[in-house]
């Protein structure tokens, strides 16, 4: 068994596949196709995006300025998770650091309104690339949950931590030893 693969171990001996799965040609293909989708997003806003755009009757214009808005933060988001992983697997950065760090990135709250009328009227490689994005944060969000999910101790250190009262008792523990 390698050294990964013991750090990668759980409870019981359990391996964790996902752990593995980081490391391997299909994180660096997910990574490529999201620093892919960024790029390809960018010229599409800055070039016939743009030029699309100026054609649009006011509601979709309006539309159409949301929506690229919530794709750049999306795939902002996304590139900043997929680097934070990267950098574990290069051995930059400790999967600690990067838990941490990846608190500051939000996956889970980029939505998009994906259908009425102002939807159908947006220029068709907008909504594609919209579309593409929400299928690669529905992946790495997935990816996310099972390489940073908590184990029992960590669940209710938390659920601890959001009880004030639990909290207080503790804090009583501590300081003043078994009460009664």
């Amino acid at each position: 068994m390698t050294e990964d693969m013991k750090k990668a171990d759980g409870p019981a001996g359990a391996v964790h596949i996902a752990h593995h799965l980081a490391n391997s040609d299909n994180f660096q293909n997910l990574f490529q196709e999201g620093m892919s989708l960024v790029e390809e997003t960018a010229m599409y806003l800055d070039g016939d995006g743009r030029e699309e755009a100026k054609l649009l009757p006011r509601p979709a214009s309006l539309a159409y300025a949301t929506e690229s808005m919530r794709l750049t933060t999306r795939l902002m988001q996304l590139a900043s998770w997929l680097l934070l992983q990267r950098a574990v697997n290069e051995g930059e950065m400790s999967r600690e650091q990067a838990g941490s760090e990846k608190n500051k990135v939000r996956l889970d709250k980029l939505s998009s309104a994906t259908g009425g009328p102002s939807w159908d009227e947006l220029p068709q490689t907008l909504r594609e690339l919209i579309e593409r994005s929400t299928r690669l944060q529905e992946r790495v969000v997935h990816l996310d949950k099972m390489l940073y999910r908590k184990g029992p101790e960590e669940k209710a250190s938390e659920a601890i931590n959001d009880n004030p009262v639990a909290s207080q008792l503790n804090q009583l523990h501590a300081a003043f030893g078994k009460l009664g």
